[in-house]
């Protein structure tokens, strides 16, 4: 059985993941990012972080901070708050680096961190994704992962009957 100490040693603050970016850099790491609002973490989650961590050695995932999901989902969301989030998605194998950014996109921190490969659900068009124009200027790749039909974080928690 593996410690779980370090798991949240891979939640990160920008300065901390930029410094930590360099160093993957120069070690020749190929760097992929990912993000969304993870409040209901089901198997279509683990199906795009698995495919997203295929494209490269290193998986970044940008993770909303509550206030954003709010304005995305509305006053009941999120079920869980952005530090048990990062927390869970820190503790997936697949992912190497988890970071909660605060803004409505991960512009600037996809602008800050360029990584190699860009990564969203294939419900998305790459003119859709945030920082797709500056990844691609900087030579690397957007990926778009394949979405399990009929699965949705929204759904899970109808068929539940979660009211909030």
């Amino acid at each position: 059985m593996r410690s779980t100490f370090q798991i949240p040693n891979k939640i990160f603050t920008k300065e901390n993941l930029i410094k930590q970016v360099s160093a993957w850099k120069m070690l020749g790491k190929k760097i992929v990012f990912t993000n969304g609002v993870f409040d209901v973490l089901h198997k279509g989650h683990i199906a795009s972080l698995s495919e997203a961590a295929g494209y490269g050695e290193i998986l970044i995932v940008a993770v909303n901070a509550d206030a954003s999901v709010k304005k995305l989902k509305g006053d009941s969301r999120p079920i869980n708050n952005e530090q048990a989030r990062a927390l869970l998605l820190a503790s997936l194998v697949q992912t190497d680096a988890v970071i909660i950014f605060e803004e409505d996109t991960p512009l600037e921190l996809i602008k800050a961190l360029l990584p190699e490969v860009l990564v969203k659900g294939g419900d998305y068009t790459i003119e859709q994704i945030a920082g797709a124009k500056e990844v691609i200027s900087a030579g690397g790749e957007v990926k778009l992962a394949a979405i399990i039909e009929g699965i949705s974080s929204t759904k899970i928690i109808n068929k539940l009957g979660l009211k909030f």
